[in-house]
């Protein structure tokens, strides 16, 4: 399975800052050490006219060149830098490579991106751009070049937080269909509508939890029989995860396996490529939101291979 790998370029935080960057450098010496049966690239940069398929040309710019105001940089969490905008824009451009990896194999993944919280005109919650938004978007206009006509779009978001800029972003297009399941009292506290959410207590366990995805794959199912995706992005956060400082919920790492086993198989079954996303994770233990983030991406090369050999 293909991988697409952007900790290279990191940007400096100050001492003391709460998001984990080093965790994307261990994921991929983790894989590299252990599986060898996925195959890791670095991400190759978006390009300005990608970003600008989900992005207002002053946001672009502003992230870009600079420009970003003081409350701007507060909202996203980050200081800016080159560093920052350069990360940024290889994150987009991993999910974007790991559209086109998936659509040609079925399955691929990026070890990082997820930043479900970056809308059209901002940034918010430690996501700059919105990989997923930008590679859907770029996918379309790709699939509707080669084959002239429609690609359907399914967002799986399954991050401990509402994908809100996701939802923002195509909440007037019917070519995307956006599923979040998230922590109903958890960021932000503002959630912009999806096509469909399903909101979960604080404590919910693995039996309520995957009970809840069932229900919401036969909703799914149902609302899309008429206009079936032909690509889907999944969100695999770890930040469900018991240990997780930021999430609420009492997954175990089995419940976390459980549901990325279902959703792998459930697209598998209606044959839908996905291309997978790391999303959160920002457990007390590093080294756990890691062996979890890996565990995932051991799942999603097992759906490969049933995906190939199928």
């Amino acid at each position: 399975m293909k991988a697409y790998t952007s900790d290279r370029f990191v940007l400096p935080l100050p001492p003391g800052h709460r998001f984990p960057m080093s965790k994307y450098a261990l994921l991929r010496e983790r894989v590299e050490a252990l599986s060898p049966h996925i195959r890791l690239t670095e991400a190759p940069q978006a390009i300005e006219d990608e970003l600008l398929l989900a992005h207002s040309p002053r946001y672009v710019t502003a992230v870009l060149q600079g420009l970003l105001s003081a409350a701007e940089l507060r909202e996203i969490g980050f200081p800016w830098s080159p560093w920052m905008a350069e990360r940024a824009r290889r994150s987009v451009g991993a999910s974007i490579a790991a559209a086109r990896s998936a659509l040609a194999e079925g399955v691929a993944a990026n070890l990082a991106g997820g930043t479900h919280h970056a809308s059209a005109d901002k940034g918010s919650g430690f996501c700059v751009f919105n990989d997923v938004a930008v590679a859907a978007r770029l996918m379309q206009a790709e699939w509707r070049r080669t084959h002239r006509q429609l690609l359907h779009v399914l967002v799986v978001d399954l991050d401990v937080h509402q994908g809100n800029g996701t939802a923002d972003i195509f909440s007037e297009d019917d070519t995307v269909f956006t599923f979040s399941m998230h922590g109903a009292r958890n960021f932000p506290f503002r959630k912009v509508p999806s096509s469909l959410d399903v909101d979960l207590d604080d404590g919910c366990d693995d039996a309520h939890y995957l009970a809840a995805l069932e229900g919401a794959l036969a909703k799914i199912d149902e609302r899309l029989a008429g206009a079936p995706p032909s690509l889907a992005f999944y969100l695999a956060g770890a930040d469900p995860h018991e240990s997780d400082r930021l999430g609420r919920l009492k997954l175990s790492a089995e419940g976390l396996a459980q549901r990325d086993r279902r959703v792998l198989s459930w697209l598998r079954e209606r044959r839908i490529p996905v291309a997978l996303s790391m999303a959160g994770g920002y457990g007390h233990d590093i080294a756990t939101t890691v062996s979890l983030q890996h565990r995932t991406l051991e799942l999603a090369a097992e759906a490969w291979t049933q995906w190939r050999g199928a």
